[in-house]
């Protein structure tokens, strides 16, 4: 069954840096000019507040680290813009940076230096509250994202469910690999009724009433057992349709639900096997001293197909003319034997070596039947 794989929502590897880093969002712009303000004025606010004397430093190396602290805070500024793509906080840094560069190396005017660090500190502020609010878009939309994944892994979930529960009741009646093939390809349909041209294979085990009267029950079921596991197995690799079983007997069909270009060929093939695996199983069987075999009976024609019964015990099979004549083949080949009717055989005339037999009178069937003995060594494949 196919598989369908539904990614996981991209998470941007800048947000989840920023967002789990030490410090906090646009913190380095906030402490740089809470610095620079600090070294323009903190010698003042220590006396004035705590009448706390400072130690004095030169003018220069204070104006140095004022511009030096202002110039980080706005590159923090510049590298935050591209978290949150905002301008306005780069702008006012800027002209905080250039006030303060301007009252120190061009004209002192103290309205101006406090103007400057209002601005400094200003755009800091905006510069954190705008990563915060980008961080928090960007978690609003991985948010939506995962709720979408969410939606689309519980509808996927359903819809496999369903999947899981048509194939579990296709595979009854179908082979493992035509039981997904229907069901990947959405084909359920095909299941309801319908006409086809078909190939069907019936073939039960001769002298197995003799069998079960010598043997115990156990051996009985071993080897009915053994018998339909082949078989299905068998009809699986030549994605026959199983149509039923019924004791010592089964009823297989080519070219539906899925079409075959040569389904009498097919039908062949699997009825050659099937006698090469009743072969092996009789050799077993007969150093306990049990004998049996095996009697195969194709058909071809036009019959309809469709689910038959009740729910919970439905099966998929085929009814009609070929139905029929296979199944009355089956009766009447000998051990060993493979009968075809005329349809089938002129289907695969080209690639199988086959005896005509007398036409036979077959019940339930109005006009005698042409019939054909696949003569030992013939190969269909």
């Amino acid at each position: 069954m196919r598989t369908e794989q539904i990614g996981a929502p991209a998470i941007d590897r800048d947000t989840v840096r920023g967002a789990t880093t030490g410090l906090a969002p646009g913190v380095l712009a906030l402490l740089a000019a809470t610095g620079s303000l600090v070294a323009c004025y903190g010698t003042l606010l220590a006396a004035g507040a705590f009448g706390v004397e400072m130690v004095g430093w030169r003018a220069h190396l204070q104006a140095v680290v004022m511009w030096g602290l202002g110039g980080i805070a706005l590159w923090a500024i510049w590298t935050d813009r591209a978290q949150h793509g905002r301008n306005l906080p780069l702008v006012i840094g800027a002209v905080g940076v250039g006030l303060i560069l301007f009252v120190l190396y061009v004209h002192f005017d103290q309205s101006l230096e406090i103007l400057a660090y209002v601005c400094l500190v200003a755009a800091a502020l905006l510069n954190q509250n705008s990563l915060v609010g980008a961080y928090a878009k960007q978690l609003q939309a991985q948010t939506r994202e995962i709720a979408e994944l969410n939606g689309r892994l519980e509808d996927k979930v359903e819809r496999q469910s369903g999947e899981i529960e048509r194939l579990d009741r296709l595979r009854d009646f179908l082979s493992p690999k035509v039981a997904e093939l229907v069901v990947e390809g959405g084909e359920a349909r095909l299941l309801d009724s319908h006409r086809r041209y078909i190939a069907c294979l019936f073939c039960d085990i001769r002298d197995f009433t003799a069998f079960t009267e010598g043997a115990e029950p156990e051996d009985t079921i071993a080897v009915l057992q053994a018998f339909h596991g082949q078989i299905g197995e068998l009809a699986g690799r030549h994605n026959g349709t199983i149509g039923f079983r019924a004791g010592d007997g089964v009823m297989v069909f080519f070219n539906d639900p899925i079409p075959c270009e040569e389904p009498v060929r097919d039908a062949l093939n699997l009825a050659q096997d099937i006698r090469g695996a009743v072969a092996e199983l009789r050799r077993r069987w007969e150093r306990l001293g049990f004998s049996f075999g095996i009697g195969i009976g194709i058909a071809a024609g036009y019959a309809t197909l469709g689910l038959i019964g009740a729910k919970g015990g439905a099966g998929y099979t085929a009814i009609g003319n070929p139905v029929n004549i296979a199944a009355r083949l089956c009766d009447l080949a000998q051990d060993n034997e493979i009968l075809l009717d005329q349809r089938a055989y002129l289907d695969i005339e080209h690639a199988v070596t086959a005896e005509a037999t007398e036409p036979r009178q077959l019940k339930g069937v109005s006009k005698p039947v042409e019939t054909y003995r696949v003569l030992e060594g013939s190969n269909a494949a």
